[in-house]
């Protein structure tokens, strides 16, 4: 339980009150780290009881570590149960607990991001793709298809070309190597260099191919082609549905892709159409993202950034000569990023508490034990673990603010982009923007056309 009592000047002060089992966990929790850390003589790290290490750091040392490491957690579940956005460091007020069999209170004053004022987001316009499903994409699938069962025959009489299996000696510059590679040209299996020295040879042919490692040095290996298989499709008919699918005619096959293929581009309109629905509400209210808050989902952002690329085993020098960005450049697009998101959450927020949105903890657990089942972990396990350690909060928020999005999408007029564009080009005072200004977008929505 917390209260809040506002102070003026977007302060407020928080009181938290704590239970004795949340006194508890966090007492054993600072008694094993002080365990772990401390120097008894006659005893080994981890292994000091409870009353030998107390007579050692005292009380008050074994409180302090328990407040100290947990008040934190306690605070930032408080603000989240409150709907508070804390954009500083909070100052605390607080006197150490008698004992943990008893209820604790703690207070925090802290600066917040008031929730904006939003206007009527049922008189929001927004565009809206039609679903349209292109021959061209039903017909590759259909290829993909007979190319998964695609009979093998020789083609000993040609050089290679991509989409050809080919027979291949490698040996590299130490004269170790693999025999009898089987390669599909145009997978991408092997290096590119080495892909493009065998299209275009021939049986008996022998190439030496050079090419960079990722670390900068150079290696070189021989290539020696042995057989060249090409792809003999089978014909798009009745007999194709029946041995690659669970249908009876090609048309009832063409329908399924085509179905399949529509439900994939309506997803992606759906998708594209939610964030557009809630960047027009963020413009149009003039929400906006600023101070601490920005900054740190900035840093959340560049975090990421920095190990998607140690994941792909680049580095960030590598990266900026690789794509001509600087340092600098990539800092501002990834804060704008991190601005347009606060605004995005600061609009939802507005729509969740005007909407009276309230999620329940049955929600919340429906929530776990769905993602606890995707992970094979046990739900009520997960469940427990998350209420023990005050980390619903944080999901509750999740869903309410995923709630909110579903009730504006529902309700703003969709449009066609043709008319939305016609409108956008007409000038009016209203909506003149400064030179250079662009429409932001967060990593994971589609790019936005430019207005």
């Amino acid at each position: 339980m917390a209260q809040v009592e506002e102070l003026g000047g977007n302060r407020v002060r928080l009181t938290v009150d704590v239970s004795p089992h949340e006194l508890e966990h966090a007492v054993e929790h600072a008694a094993s780290d002080l365990a772990g850390s401390v120097k008894i003589p006659g005893f080994r790290k981890g292994k000091v009881p409870r009353q030998v290490l107390l007579a050692n750091v005292g009380r008050d040392r074994l409180w302090v570590e328990a407040v100290e490491s947990h008040i934190g957690g306690w605070f930032w579940n408080a603000a989240a149960q409150s709907r508070l956005r804390p954009v500083a460091t909070p100052e605390y007020d607080f006197e150490l607990p008698a004992n943990e069999k008893e209820p604790w209170k703690f207070s925090a004053t802290v600066e917040v991001q008031p929730t904006p004022e939003i206007v009527d987001w049922t008189t929001l316009e927004v565009p809206r793709a039609e679903a349209v499903v292109p021959e061209e994409l039903v017909q590759a699938e259909l290829d993909a298809l007979r190319s998964s069962i695609a009979e093998l025959v020789p083609a000993d009489h040609r050089p290679a070309s991509e989409g050809d299996t080919v027979v291949v000696d490698l040996a590299g510059a130490d004269g170790e190597g693999q025999s009898d590679t089987v390669v599909e040209l145009g997978t991408g299996r092997l290096v590119p260099e080495i892909e493009s020295a065998i299209v275009g040879a021939s049986i008996g042919d022998k190439r030496t191919v050079r090419y960079e490692l990722q670390d900068g040095s150079e290696t070189t290996v021989d290539v020696t082609v042995k057989h060249v298989n090409e792809k003999v499709l089978p014909e798009a008919d009745d007999e194709l549905a029946r041995s690659a699918s669970e249908f009876d005619t090609l048309a009832d096959l063409r329908a399924d892709i085509e179905g399949r293929v529509r439900a994939a581009v309506e997803e992606q309109i759906d998708s594209a159409f939610r964030a557009a629905a809630v960047d027009e509400l963020v413009r149009a209210s003039n929400v906006q993202g600023a101070g601490p808050l920005v900054e740190a989902r900035a840093r959340e952002l560049l975090n990421g950034f920095v190990r998607s690329l140690a994941n792909r085993g680049v580095s960030p020098e590598a990266y900026f000569e690789a794509t001509g960005q600087s340092p600098e450049l990539l800092t501002a697009q990834i804060r704008a990023e991190a601005s347009q998101s606060v605004a995005r959450e600061l609009a939802l927020e507005a729509v969740a508490q005007k909407a009276g949105i309230v999620v329940s903890d049955d929600e919340v657990k429906d929530l776990i034990r769905e993602q606890a089942a995707a992970s094979g972990d046990d739900p009520e396990d997960v469940i427990e673990d998350i209420w023990a350690h005050g980390h619903q909060e944080s999901l509750r928020e999740d869903l309410r603010l995923r709630a909110a999005l579903d009730r504006l999408a529902s309700e703003v007029k969709p449009i066609a982009p043709e008319a939305h564009a016609a409108r956008e080009a007409i000038w009016t005072p209203d909506k003149e923007k400064p030179a250079g200004e662009t429409k932001l977008w967060t990593p994971g929505d589609p790019v936005p056309q430019d207005r």
